[in-house]
């Protein structure tokens, strides 16, 4: 840290207990009162120097009093900073510092200390220092800054506080890899201007290692609240990039916000980024104060500050009953990149004191509503803009996709909670358009949860729920798990049977449509390279024989579900002959469909499929055996 000598007598002073005194050989004849302190002195040195001090001492001497007394009260930085007034007075080696020059600054103002009183006065002593030292350097100018606030309206008067705001915004918007400040004031070698390496005073050529733009995040978090928000405000202006901003505010935060660094995944801690130990951590309603005030200072854009640390400061924020504005600014932040959350970023206790649920739904239900509005404001992806097919072969295609994938994982989490009702699960589940869910299977698997959770719900209420799932969109894995579940009500069995059906169908269908392909092609090879490559003949065959194979699991699979569906056909007919009426006729109307008819075309279907495949199969071994005969010949 720089210092400027002052004086060059030998330090007289001597303390004794509550008081000081000048040890010259000549007694005192007045005695200065600081606060607890009494200062045992002469008259001449301080009158002058100080036109106060002058009027003071004037002012007693003509009341006539014997012991001669004065009481500075107000005077700034107190004994201690008057300590140094003294000696400064009587001429004795002192130092000034970044960490006194604003004290002893703003004290000689008080005292009126100017060059009328002697020439080289503390005023003009204390003005050098501090324009070309301690301005000029990162360090001393956050030291100067710090002071400040223990006597920040006389600082402010002077403009002191401004003037090192100032000095700091200029050094932390310039790239530290063009100057030799910083990395010279945190332990790195001496640089030149132009980057270099210098040793002795000459430069040697050698470049430094380049610093990252969070190398001033540390120094100033030692600032108190109301001098890091100005120094903050200053900065962006200053061009300082708001990420840069945003990134020294969450440093900030996580080292008086003591709850944003528990749910703080161990990957995403950096030796840089970790907020230094600290002693007592602040109160809560200084905490809960520093929290609105992070939220205003935040830019309201994507991107320039993790989801992760959004939701860390909204967890707080509940928890410190933060205003209702700052909650609903925290969560509009999330919204706007709620894409890049977790899952356990979303799984947030219900700090309320109804308890209703177990994680608080309804947070994350305003989180999805601001999404989809930004989502619909900026045009997101739609079925408008992406094809069926598209959506199909890249589910993460679009960040609503994303979302889709995270608010169906949420509700299979948030399922097993017996509080939570039915509309507000709905609710939740219905928010997602349907074509951000390419497939349903993971809001099936929620809907299960929620059904295994909940046995008490009625079948309308069942119903009502599994409305919420397209059966065309569930996977086959999905299908044979549905049309098994006795927990889904027997229409939906029903139609996840049959869209089960159609989708066994279209695979069929496009297996003996590779085969055709598999055949022409072999047909093509025979013809044109008749004796140069069996080798290929060979694969093709076996490519065939493969195929065949999985024919035959689909087409064992198919009659398996058609006896399924008979079989429940048979039930359902023999409660109608109870009834007197014909329930499956009803269910077929109500579906649309006559499963009987289907379950004809599909046998018809299969075994035509199946005669087709035999007869191409026999045809492909007949044409091998007659290369070989001719081949004999």
């Amino acid at each position: 840290m720089a210092c400027m000598k002052l004086g060059s007598k030998i330090d007289a002073f001597q303390r004794q207990g509550q008081a000081w005194f000048c040890t010259t050989g000549l007694p005192s004849d007045i005695v200065v009162e600081v606060g607890e302190m009494s200062f045992h002195l002469h008259k001449f040195p301080l009158l002058s120097r100080s036109g106060v001090l002058e009027r003071l001492i004037a002012k007693t001497s003509k009341e006539g009093e014997e012991g001669c007394s004065i009481s500075l009260p107000d005077i700034p930085g107190g004994a201690k900073t008057f300590e140094l007034v003294a000696k400064f007075c009587y001429g004795v080696k002192l130092e000034l510092t970044a960490s006194n020059v604003v004290y002893l600054r703003c004290a000689a103002e008080h005292l009126e200390m100017t060059e009328e009183y002697g020439e080289g006065n503390l005023i003009m002593q204390t003005e050098v220092f501090l324009n070309q030292v301690v301005l000029k350097n990162w360090k001393d100018s956050l030291k100067a800054l710090q002071s400040c606030d223990d006597v920040l309206p006389h600082a402010e008067e002077l403009n002191i506080t401004k003037r090192c705001i100032e000095s700091l915004a200029v050094k932390a918007c310039t790239d530290p890899n063009l100057f030799g400040w910083p990395v010279m004031e945190h332990g790195g070698p001496m640089q030149s201007p132009g980057g270099s390496v210098l040793w002795n005073g000459i430069s040697t050529g050698a470049r430094p290692n380049n610093s990252s733009s969070d190398w001033w995040y540390e120094d100033v978090s030692t600032l108190s609240l109301p001098l890091y928000k100005r120094l903050v405000s200053v900065m962006e202006p200053r061009g300082v990039k708001q990420e840069i901003i945003a990134g020294s505010l969450t440093f900030y935060a996580k080292k008086y916000l003591p709850g944003l660094n528990r749910r703080q995944a161990a990957s995403e801690s950096s030796t840089r980024l970790e907020p230094v130990a600290m002693g007592a951590p602040p109160s809560e309603e200084d905490q809960k104060l520093l929290l609105e005030e992070i939220d205003r200072l935040l830019p309201m854009h994507k991107g320039i500050i993790s989801t992760k640390v959004l939701f860390g400061l909204l967890r707080t924020a509940m928890i410190l009953r933060a205003s209702p504005s700052t909650i609903s600014n925290l969560e509009r932040r999330i919204g706007m990149q709620l894409d890049q959350a977790a899952l356990e970023d979303l799984l947030m206790p219900n700090f309320s004191y109804s308890m209703e649920t177990l994680y608080n739904v309804d947070c994350v239900q305003r989180i999805l509503e601001h999404f989809l509005a930004m989502d619909q404001a900026t045009g997101g992806a739609s079925p408008c803009s992406i094809d069926d097919g598209q959506l199909m072969g890249s589910p993460s295609l679009t960040p609503i996709t994303m979302v889709a994938k995270l608010i169906d994982g949420y509700l299979a989490e948030v399922a097993p909670d017996v509080n939570l009702k039915l509309p507000k699960f709905q609710s939740l589940a219905a928010s997602i358009p349907d074509y951000a869910r390419p497939l349903d299977d993971g809001l099936y698997r929620s809907i299960d949860i929620y059904l295994k959770s909940h046995p008490w719900l009625s079948e309308s209420d069942r119903e009502q729920l599994c409305r919420l799932m397209d059966c065309q969109k569930l996977s086959l894995e999905a299908c044979t798990h549905a049309a098994q579940n006795e927990r889904l009500p027997l229409r939906i069995i029903v139609q996840v049977l049959f869209f089960e059906q159609l989708q066994l169908r279209t695979s069929i269908a496009g297996c003996f449509l590779v085969s055709d392909n598999l055949e022409g092609g072999s047909r093509q090879l025979r013809s044109g390279l008749a004796g140069s490559n069996e080798g290929g003949w060979t694969t093709a065959v076996r490519e065939n024989q493969v195929l065949k194979v999985g024919m035959d699991n689909m087409r064992l699979r198919v009659s398996e579900l058609e006896k399924e569906c008979s079989n429940m056909r048979q039930e359902i007919e023999k409660l109608g002959r109870v009834k007197g009426s014909s329930t499956w006729g009803n269910v077929s109307k109500k579906f649309g469909f006559k499963l009987k008819s289907q379950m004809c075309s599909a046998q018809e279907g299969s075994i035509s499929q199946q005669n087709n495949g035999s007869e191409k199969l026999e045809k492909a071994k007949g044409g091998k055996q007659g290369k070989k005969a001719s081949k004999e010949e």
